[in-house]
């Protein structure tokens, strides 16, 4: 289906599911909303911290459609799922904004590794959770963010087995995507990053690996929600992880060449 056929099946209830693998081609972005009081610090702290918060579009305050990625896209019911945050906690999920009180609210698009991963399967580098329909693995680790006023913490990534002997290729391919999480923050060594049991991932799914395949870490822009439940901000909006805005920007416009 095309990028707006997905939306509108999203806003009309009918769509329910992790976007990886749908709408192939397309860039995939990851959404976090805050009371415009605390737009700014966020928008400084992605430009400190753009490997895990690449930012792609602001919409707001007041606004709720996109104006580049997906022009007339209303935010409030184009992702399959929100999460509706208060005080640091996760208290909801749900499938619309329309009907909650979003005044002065600042909507903030950021890269998804979904958007690379077109690129590695068309270069022949299989991914399971693709393959299996399962959302993507990702852990919380140790790697520390750069704070700006309420938002600090650490990077959350997202794992993919791959090869071992396609990890190089891997790692060139999606290192030419830097608006999407771009090349791995870390290969094969889970533990040096604070991932103690890597089968049980903090969100999305496990996928197996096999004895032939390395598992590769990519910065993840599931961060902001780590960063929210350690904020413990009043109220703040974010997309259910693996659930993404799906955009109407082809990802080859976000490579680079090298």
């Amino acid at each position: 289906m095309t990028p707006a056929e997905l939306r509108a099946l999203s806003a009309a209830g009918e769509f329910d599911k992790p976007t990886a693998g749908y709408c192939p081609g397309y860039v995939q972005a990851n959404l976090a909303a805050f009371p415009k009081e605390y737009a700014q610090d966020f928008k400084t702290f992605c430009r400190l911290n753009p490997k895990p918060c690449p930012l792609l579009e602001v919409i707001g305050p007041d606004l709720t459609c996109s104006e580049f990625l997906a022009p007339g896209a209303d935010l409030r019911d184009v992702i399959p799922r929100y999460q509706i945050w208060r005080d640091g906690k996760c208290t909801e999920i749900v499938h619309s904004l329309r009907g909650i009180d979003i005044t002065g609210f600042v909507f903030f698009l950021l890269g998804c590794s979904f958007s690379f991963e077109e690129a590695l399967i068309s270069a022949g580098i299989s991914l399971r959770h693709v393959d299996e329909r399962k959302n993507v693995a990702m852990y919380r680790t140790n790697i520390a963010l750069e704070p700006v006023g309420p938002f600090k913490g650490h990077m959350v990534v997202s794992m993919r087995p791959i090869a071992t002997d396609k990890i190089q290729l891997a790692a060139e391919i999606t290192g030419r995507y830097p608006d999407v999480h771009g090349a791995p923050v870390q290969m094969g060594d889970p533990d040096s990053i604070g991932i103690k049991q890597i089968e049980k991932p903090d969100y999305g799914e496990f996928v197996q690996i096999k004895t032939n395949e390395t598992p590769v870490f990519w910065a993840c822009g599931v961060t902001p929600q780590n960063v929210v439940r350690k904020a413990r901000l009043p109220y703040a909006i974010s997309h259910a992880p693996g659930y993404m805005f799906v955009s109407d920007i082809k990802n080859s416009e976000y490579a680079v060449s090298r």
